[in-house]
């Protein structure tokens, strides 16, 4: 049955998505990978397949497809039945089920009175969207009375997009049981080549998120869970399966991530039998989702990324989308502003004479944001009490937050404020109140002093007061206030959601994205960075209502070189906060040049997280002249096309940014210890037009950047007013030498076409 049936074609921007649409059964995923069928067909692409097309003519780029041709596919890659197998295809379908003899981890797991749900569908249904580029697939399960509604979407730059919505069906009858569907997990998996040996994932730590971890695919159908109420400093983040190691230039590789600010599994199917599935889906708790009859339960987006460019084609492909979405700040048309946060300037030491002259300093070195952080509010003196309490303390501010709102705005800059909605302190008003709109279950309130998390508590957004309360409170401040920017923090993991005495998470996610869309609704033009510990709450869920993330509470510019780089795997540089700080640092103790703090911060949106009033008179001069360089550069910086150099010196960062038209590029060159050797690397400029010529500066604005021994003569050019011209084919084939830069140095260099 499984070699039976119609195909169906999706393509875009350089990607192929095959599905086999056999009448009555769930579809199959032949193919995903690079699009041969543009002509592009590659040494390992067997046949030339150029002339390959769906009968229905969806392939997105209107050309005449053979169905004939698409059986041969079929005949190329469907296998036979391995002895002591059922008899069943070796290609799982779309959402592999028992029933197809597959042996893995079921994409759906549910269950009805207590008894399994073994779905297998019938009378399934697929049609393609106007543009080619989506499919919604239908199938029913009338024995078991459900059915299963799916979306694959190829998104700009070629991200494939998959969500399924599984719904109830049953009449009620005691022939359906008169249960609920109870469902355990939903996934969505896509397959990959046999030739796939390693899967890199993440983890980290507080202040240390997004670090990488490589190792041998493993065998078996492996899960990884995170149940930290959030994204997670220690999340899996994405799955990227590679043939050996990944590469940021090159390689193939096939990658997938969860768009979901919630608990998560990520997984992988290696099984003798198959090609390996990777996917993803929302790790749901026990009893969350019980389905009533007519109700259903839709999954969050599931992104899919391939590249035959490395892990830089793998960002380019989640750029492309996201920038692609409605309702994002659009950096052409509003500048990203550089930014002033105030809390490891005056932590809770809040003075309203103090701030004003720290903001006073902000305006005179170029800052155009000036956001006041933790402690403006009822008691809030520390991180024990106060949080739910979202009206200006009068002990300390007594004539309210007005006059520092109103100064800022006449200094040109906008103003910022900080909120934690999602939190509560059990030493606030509101939850003397109003103990009952606290998530958790009620035995964990109070926690045992020496279990308590920071003294915090997680507030019931989906109780309808308490979303009232919540959103009450801040609508009252940013429209008294004209706050433009909001800085939502999220500190406590939330381990024991309870919501009426079931499992709340899903209800909870879906409340918190709730508000952040109600008050960009009432108070157009606000925005919001997501804030979570630092980077706890980065995924491409809370991209689609923030309009910017904290990458990491570490400005330490040594740790925060790899954040970023990994960090932007998925999110774009615009809307990644990437602060320059004091020295030394105040989460490493680390003490670094402000040549240093400076470049690794124009690979974000950058700003200072500093008391810049004690700056000397020599550090606020090149402040003044960073801040003008990153005023002058943002336009491409936030923009462009990011990538990052491969180096065999494990000491060397390189990563640059070119314009769609490949006049313009600037490249950030780090070191994080010392150069391994006494000759350094060369950096290849890729990205650039070779038919072109280019002047290459440095750019000194950020201070002085120091090298030992010899100075190439092309960066001695480079330091001066006319540069160092050089064609494009050299800087790419040959690639400029590198200084021996020391430990913790970086360089800036910008690269336009003559």
């Amino acid at each position: 049955m499984f070699d039976q049936g119609p195909h169906v074609v999706l393509r875009r921007d350089g990607v192929c998505l095959i599905l086999k649409a056999p009448d009555g059964d769930m579809p199959q995923v032949e193919y995903w990978g690079r699009d041969f069928l543009a002509g592009a067909v590659g040494a390992t692409h067997a046949a030339d397949l150029a002339d390959l097309a769906h009968v229905d003519g969806v392939n997105g780029a209107g050309a005449a497809l053979d169905e004939s041709a698409l059986a041969a596919l079929d005949a190329m890659t469907l296998k036979d039945t391995p002895p002591n197998k059922p008899d069943a295809a070796w290609r799982p379908s779309l959402l592999p089920q028992g029933a197809e003899g597959w042996a893995g981890r079921a994409g759906l797991e549910c269950a009805r009175g207590g008894r399994p749900v073994y779905a297998r569908w019938t009378g399934t249904s697929v049609s393609a969207a106007a543009d080619g580029h989506a499919l919604s697939i239908t199938a029913e399960d009338a024995v078991n009375a459900i059915r299963l509604e799916s979306t694959i979407a190829l998104q700009p730059g070629g991200l494939v997009v998959i969500r399924h919505t599984v719904t109830d069906t049953a009449d009620g009858s005691t022939a359906n049981g008169g249960e609920p569907l109870s469902v355990s997990w939903l996934d969505a998996t896509l397959p990959c080549p046999k030739r796939v040996d390693t899967l890199t994932q993440f983890t980290g730590r507080w202040p240390l998120e997004k670090q990488p971890a490589t190792g041998p695919l493993p065998v078996g159908s492996v899960t990884r869970d995170c149940r930290r109420g959030k994204t997670g400093h220690e999340s899996p983040w994405m799955f990227i399966a590679s043939i050996g190691e990944p590469r940021f230039g090159s390689g193939d590789i096939w990658s997938c991530h969860l768009a979901w600010s919630g608990n998560q599994t990520y997984r992988s199917d290696n099984l003798p039998a198959h090609e390996p599935l990777i996917g993803a889906g929302e790790l749901l708790g026990p009893g969350e989702i019980r389905l009533a009859a007519g109700e259903s339960y839709a999954t969050p987006e599931i992104c899919f990324a391939y590249s035959d460019r490395g892990l830089d084609g793998i960002a380019a492909r989640f750029h492309d989308w996201l920038r692609s979405l409605p309702g994002r700040v659009d950096p052409a048309a509003k500048p990203r502003p550089f930014t002033l946060n105030t809390w490891e300037a005056v932590y809770f030491d809040h003075d309203e004479a103090t701030l004003k002259r720290l903001a006073d300093r902000a305006a005179s070195v170029g800052v155009e944001r000036f956001v006041l952080d933790d402690g403006w509010f009822h008691e809030r003196r520390d991180d024990t009490k106060g949080l739910g309490d979202w009206w200006v303390d009068p002990e300390v501010w007594p004539n309210g937050l007005d006059g520092l709102a109103s100064h800022v705005h006449s200094l040109g800059m906008e103003f910022g404020l900080w909120f934690e909605p999602e939190m509560v302190n059990l030493d606030s008003d509101l939850a003397r109140e109003h103990p009952e709109w606290i998530l958790a279950a009620p035995e964990a309130v109070p926690y045992r002093e020496d279990l308590s998390y920071r003294a915090q508590y997680v507030l019931d957004l989906v109780n309808p007061d308490a979303y009232r309360h919540v959103y009450g409170q801040m609508a009252e401040l940013v429209g008294r206030l004209g706050v433009d920017y909001i800085k939502w923090d999220h500190n406590r993991e939330v381990t024991e959601p309870m919501h009426d005495g079931r499992f709340g998470l899903h209800e909870q996610t879906e409340a918190c994205y709730r508000l952040f869309d109600d008050l960009k609704a009432q108070f157009p033009g606000l925005e919001i960075e997501s804030c979570s510990s630092g980077g706890a709450r980065t995924d491409a869920g809370i991209l689609q209502h923030a309009d910017r993330i904290w990458a990491s509470d570490s400005n330490d510019p040594r740790d925060r070189v790899d954040i970023q780089r990994w960090t932007e795997l998925i999110v774009p540089p615009e809307m990644i906060g990437a602060h320059v700080g004091p020295s030394p640092a105040h989460s490493t103790a680390r003490a670094t040049d402000l040549s240093y703090r400076a470049a690794i911060s124009l690979e974000g949106c950058s700003g200072f997280e500093w008391n810049i009033l004690e700056c000397t008179d020599e550090e606020l001069a090149v402040l003044k002249s960073f801040v003008a360089l990153y005023k002058e550069l943002r336009g491409l910086l936030h923009t462009g096309r990011v990538m990052h150099a491969d180096f065999k010196d494990p000491s060397l960062r390189a990563r640059g940014v070119v314009n769609a038209e490949r006049t313009h590029a600037v490249w950030v060159v780090a070191t994080v210890d010392n150069i391994r050797d006494w000759l350094a690397e060369r950096l290849p400029v890729t990205g650039l037009d070779s038919d072109r010529t280019y002047r290459v500066r440095m750019r000194g604005e950020i201070g002085e950047s120091h090298w030992g021994w010899v100075t190439p003569q092309w960066l001695t050019a480079a330091q001066s007013d006319g540069g160092f011209v050089v064609p494009g084919r050299l800087l790419a084939s040959i690639g400029l030498q590198l200084p021996n830069l020391w430990p913790m140095q970086a360089i800036v260099l910008e690269f336009e076409a003559l």
